[in-house]
């Protein structure tokens, strides 16, 4: 059991949040060829979402996070380091299993790079698509309501379904 998987409506505010927090990195990092994106679900207009903006930093060489463990604990960032995901550094903001933002850095231009942004312009894209996201997350909200982990393993195989149909489409185009 962690946090209380709650489902927020959309909120406009989440925009402006990630460009001041995109800011902030930027200025700690002092990188200005860092790519910094606005994934997840607080990035989708009109999809509701649990309240944590998820941001994705692109690197050319993944051991460049290294340098950044540092600069980021100066603005609230935690290393969380996950062997599960060797592609990925991880960094969160806010209390253990309470974060306010999750940063994820992937080498720019990496498969899972561009997973994370053709998942969100899909969204962004497929009104109907967005609308079955939401309720799927409501419900698994209701179903899992104090197990994150269960509720997050719950939307994977949506997730990777819309995945496949966005990699078609962009083949075909």
């Amino acid at each position: 059991m962690g946090q209380t998987v709650e489902i927020e409506d959309y909120n406009p505010n989440w925009v402006s949040e990630f460009q001041q927090e995109k800011a902030r990195i930027m200025k700690v990092l002092k990188n200005d060829s860092l790519c910094v994106e606005h994934i997840g679900s607080t990035s989708v207009i009109g999809l509701g979402a649990k309240p944590i903006l998820d941001i994705m930093a692109g690197v050319q060489q993944l051991d460049e996070a290294d340098t950044f463990i540092e600069p980021l604990k100066s603005i609230g960032y935690e290393f969380v380091p996950h062997k599960e995901f060797p592609e990925r550094r991880f960094f969160r903001k806010g209390q253990w299993r309470a974060g306010t933002h999750h940063l994820h850095i992937y080498r720019f231009g990496s498969e899972q790079w561009k997973n994370q942004l053709s998942f969100r312009d899909y969204l962004r894209s497929h009104p109907d698509v967005r609308k079955q996201y939401q309720e799927l997350k409501l419900s698994l909200a209701q179903k899992h309501p104090g197990d994150i982990v269960e509720y997050t393993k719950a939307k994977a195989p949506f997730i990777l379904n819309v995945m496949k149909n966005a990699k078609y489409l962009k083949e075909r185009t």
